[in-house]
């Protein structure tokens, strides 16, 4: 027959010590945990996250390939390929000399073909007195190709506080250069060089009439037009007035001033057209005979 025991879980006495069984499950738990505890720590590394350190050696490399390819070019630069020996100035000039084409070549170009900065170039030839925009390209093998538009001076330009002298272009803009040739001269605020330009043209087209040429149009802060004749006649307009414009009273003053003058027998110095429905003649002021003026100071 089996023998047959009956088990049953009575529960220690107090006092009785645990199996030899138990303390080593026990101790093998404790292990255990304490081996997992220290395998999760060390899984928070920098080693252990592959993403970062990709992204890392990505930076790094980009960094590096950077400063190589700057390093590249620089040496590039200084090496005795495809240098430049030639500029080509492919429009006539009438104002720029060779003098000034060469300081601006000389100062804009570095590098060699391909390294050349066409900006710098553009911008030293633009910086000349004459040039008013230059087109710059490169020209294989070794040369740099160059189209200047010269300024074309319409009349001079004077700066009201300083009474600096500057030219006007075909275009109405202001530019600094010298010049001696004979021209009107433009006086206004700042920005109306142009209308001036314009109604320059109109104004002599007006005058033509009388055989006097125009030679100075002024505008002043509030508007008034002034012109000056060549045989140094002042012109006054004014204002332009919605009931008696301006182009209405100058084509009046054309009809009647011949006649007007010779009426009245005098050298005009003045014309004073303000006035809505008539012109104002102011005589150029005789000078005093000598000996009054010696009376004068002896009294």
């Amino acid at each position: 027959m089996a023998d047959e025991r009956s088990t049953t879980n009575v529960p220690p006495e107090e006092g009785a010590r645990p199996s030899a069984g138990k303390r080593a499950r026990g101790a093998r738990a404790v292990s255990g945990g304490g081996g997992k505890s220290a395998g999760h720590g060390s899984g928070n590394g920098l080693w252990d996250r592959p993403q970062l350190l990709n992204l890392i050696s990505d930076m790094l490399m980009v960094v590096g390939a950077a400063g190589l390819g700057y390093a590249a070019v620089a040496a590039l630069s200084r090496l005795p390929v495809y240098p430049l020996r030639e500029v080509v100035v492919t429009t006539p000039l009438a104002q720029v000399t060779t003098a000034q084409l060469e300081y601006a070549a000389r100062s804009s170009l570095r590098g060699n073909f391909f390294t050349v900065d066409l900006d710098d170039v553009r911008g030293a030839f633009e910086k000349l007195p004459w040039v008013r925009r230059a087109d710059v390209r490169r020209r294989w093998p070794g040369g740099i190709e160059v189209r200047l538009e010269e300024h074309v001076a319409s009349a001079y330009w004077r700066v009201g506080e300083t009474g600096d002298m500057r030219l006007v272009n075909r275009y109405g803009e202001v530019f600094t250069a010298a010049s001696n040739a004979k021209m009107p001269v433009f006086s206004g605020p700042e920005g109306s060089s142009g209308v001036l330009l314009a109604r320059f043209d109109e104004f002599s087209g007006k005058l033509g009439p009388l055989g006097k040429q125009l030679v100075g149009v002024s505008l002043s802060a509030r508007e008034a037009w002034q012109l000056k004749m060549e045989d140094g006649l002042t012109i006054e307009l004014g204002h332009d007035q919605p009931k008696a414009p301006i182009d209405e009273r100058l084509a009046r003053f054309v009809g009647y001033y011949p006649k007007a003058k010779a009426q009245l027998n005098m050298n005009v110095a003045v014309v004073d057209l303000r006035y809505p429905s008539g012109f104002a003649l102011r005589p150029i002021p005789s000078a005093e005979p000598s000996g009054k003026k010696d009376s004068k100071k002896g009294k």
